[in-house]
């Protein structure tokens, strides 16, 4: 089933799936009100979040001003999380609306955060159609959550 310009409904969205796993089956290291932080099935470096609004919405412009904030904070608390548990030199951020601009995921709105360290791209993405990953996603899981669990009970704390 599609909803509006093609996109995939919720019926078949893999976030709104994810929603309903528990434990490392869902990749969800964070959960907050109205987002929630989830490790990428196909990262392209170790450590590769998104952020991501429980409601299935497709754009900024559909989000409500609590779901965008929260996307907000819960990208700073990744950007965080992810610094002290990979030390990368670099971080991309990035959001792709509609599948003619990069999104595979185009029905639902989601934030990606992707470490980077100095000399990260090979030859193996473009040459070898494979991409290599030295951390398995439950190890990226164990690193993580207890992280996002310690700011969040600090966000917490100081608001």
């Amino acid at each position: 089933m599609t909803g509006a310009a093609g996109q995939a409904s919720n019926d078949e969205c893999v976030f709104c799936a994810a929603q309903t796993r528990t434990g490392s089956e869902s990749l969800i290291v964070a959960r907050g009100q109205t987002c929630f932080v989830i490790l990428n099935l196909y990262p392209y470096n170790s450590g590769h979040v998104m952020v991501v609004p429980n409601r299935h919405v497709g754009s900024l412009a559909e989000a409500s001003r609590q779901e965008l904030t929260e996307l907000m904070r819960l990208t700073r608390r990744a950007e965080i999380a992810l610094t002290e548990a990979y030390r990368p030199h670099g971080m991309n951020l990035g959001i792709n609306l509609g599948r003619p601009a990069g999104a595979g995921i185009p029905g639902h709105l989601h934030m990606h955060l992707v470490p980077r360290w100095d000399g990260d791209t090979n030859f193996m993405t473009v040459v070898g159609e494979t991409r290599v990953v030295p951390e398995e996603l439950p190890e990226s899981m164990k690193r993580l959550t207890p992280i996002f669990d310690r700011l969040a009970r600090a966000d917490t704390e100081a608001d």
